[in-house]
């Protein structure tokens, strides 16, 4: 983290007897990959700029077990839940924010049948939230004559009927939004949730990313717009596929926001 982010962890919150709004829980992609850690960043900026009280776990933040759950591994999932679940628990969390759908779909529907109940809320519900109580402005100038396309990543939309707060927080900054052919319920997977960004894909006509990104650049846009890591790497390697870099950007929500607030 840059020496002018404010990140404290609930160790040191715990130390000085204060409780954090909220417990920002970075996940795996946003802590240790490169493009993600620009993401987690770029949300950072925006709760220092809306003076949230927030903390994060640090190094006690582990894998959330999704992983091993979606690849069938019950058993491993549920030791590395129970050992979240006991930690968050000691620290009195009530309210999660992350910038992962796939830890936001797990920590929400999967860890309350194992005694982790939580109020999880995904960062772009977060930020929409931030807008409608003003803690948080930009100036509209900045993407205004922009073309944003949003994919929908498949643990927000799909698994949990989550739609609007991503479109409700891009249509604020001025930005014509173009929807693709496939969206909302029936967006197309990005292909990272299938396990395609960590092997080798099958044989056929066309990669899944490549296919995806094919429907954003279908809606000629400056920006495709997502809120998921998975997402950003799969779709960013899609428009360097199809040579399209110098012309269209793919970016977080949150990066779009802090951006216009130049953070």
């Amino acid at each position: 983290m840059s020496e002018n982010l404010i990140v404290p962890t609930m160790a040191e919150m715990m130390a000085e007897g204060k409780q954090p709004e909220i417990l920002f829980w970075v996940g795996s992609a946003g802590s240790y990959d490169d493009r993600a850690k620009k993401i987690t960043r770029a949300f950072v900026k925006i709760l220092n700029k809306a003076n949230v009280n927030f903390a994060v776990l640090g190094t006690e933040e582990s894998c959330t077990g999704d992983v091993a759950k979606r690849a069938g591994n019950e058993f491993l999932f549920q030791m590395q839940a129970l050992m979240n679940i006991e930690l968050l628990n000691a620290y009195e969390v009530k309210k999660i924010v992350t910038c992962d759908p796939h830890s936001f779909n797990c920590l929400k529907n999967e860890y309350p049948s194992l005694g982790g109940k939580y109020e999880v809320i995904h960062h772009t519900q977060f930020l929409q939230q931030l807008l409608k109580e003003g803690r948080i402005d930009f100036n509209k100038e900045t993407y205004k004559g922009s073309r944003i396309t949003f994919h929908d990543p498949c643990y927000l939309g799909r698994a949990n009927q989550e739609y609007e707060a991503p479109r409700e927080v891009l249509s604020q900054t001025n930005a014509e939004i173009v929807e693709m052919k496939r969206s909302k319920s029936t967006a197309l997977c990005c292909g990272a949730g299938g396990g395609q960004m960590f092997k080798e894909p099958e044989k056929g006509d066309m990669d899944i990313n490549v296919l995806r990104t094919q429907d954003a650049l279908e809606t000629k846009p400056s920006i495709i717009a997502t809120g998921c890591p998975y997402c950003n790497t799969m779709m960013t390697d899609g428009v360097k596929f199809s040579e399209k870099e110098s012309k269209v950007k793919v970016l977080d929500i949150a990066e779009i926001i802090a951006n216009a607030q130049d953070l």
